[in-house]
């Protein structure tokens, strides 16, 4: 005979919840602290661009160098101009204009004169134009060495020194894997193709490759592998290393 009995439903299990998608969450969590550690801090030249027009930002930076200077925290420079810390945090941070009396208390407190405070606003902004072919021919040490240097612009009046090059080698010029001088350099590859040495090492370098390093280290052309050899040569250095 046959039962007419419904049969019972077992109860339905749920399967736990799954541990590969926590662990790839975590994961990937992991991975993008990584990846947000290993950033490195460049600065953002689109937003220094109107920074560094901002008279607020120039006081501000001044003053804050000032009271660096004397070793004084912001409280302490803070009760010396009479001012509450959250003012001066203002203006250390370009956030408030500050009127001239102010800016006469953080003068004596800081033992400097009012104008110090616009030094860095009112400084010329130097521009060098130099048209194609008409960079200023000068003599280095390479030069005996038949390696044409074309000066294409300097800075002025300030304690960083920034001298962009470009240098021309043909075959009359000689290799010269021994320049040594104070900064830093950096060659861009424009035409040609050359085995430049610095230290122990030497870089094949073809048009579009960059090379940059210390240049207290033994450098220069070893191997002048395709002629004529054009690069840009960029080096700066602070003019009081060099007396």
């Amino acid at each position: 005979m046959v039962s007419n009995k419904p049969k019972k439903r077992e109860p339905l299990r749920r399967s736990p919840p799954s541990r590969r998608t926590k662990t790839t969450a975590d994961e990937s969590k992991s991975a993008d602290s990584k990846k947000a550690d290993a950033k490195l801090d460049f600065q953002d030249p689109h937003s220094l661009s109107e920074r560094h027009n901002s008279l607020e930002l120039a006081i501000g930076r001044e003053v804050r160098d000032f009271r660096r200077k004397l070793s004084m925290t912001v409280a302490e420079l803070a009760t010396m101009a009479g001012m509450s810390t959250g003012m001066l945090s203002k203006i250390e941070n370009g956030q408030t204009s500050p009127s001239l009396a102010t800016l006469r208390e953080l003068s004596k407190a800081l033992q400097v004169p009012v104008t110090a405070f616009f030094r860095k606003f009112e400084e010329e902004k130097d521009a060098t134009y130099v048209k194609a072919g008409q960079g200023l021919t000068i003599e280095r040490r390479g030069t005996r060495a038949g390696h044409q240097y074309q000066l294409l612009g300097h800075s002025l009046s300030r304690d960083l020194a920034v001298e962009p090059y470009l240098i021309t080698l043909t075959k009359d010029s000689d290799v010269f894997p021994v320049f040594q001088h104070d900064g830093i350099e950096f060659i861009y590859m424009l035409e040609g193709e050359v085995g430049y040495r610095h230290g122990d090492r030497v870089y094949a370098l073809h048009p579009g490759d960059s090379l940059f390093f210390d240049s207290d280290v033994p450098h220069g052309p070893e191997q002048l592998r395709k002629l004529p050899i054009r690069f840009l040569s960029i080096i700066t250095y602070f003019r009081s290393e060099r007396g």
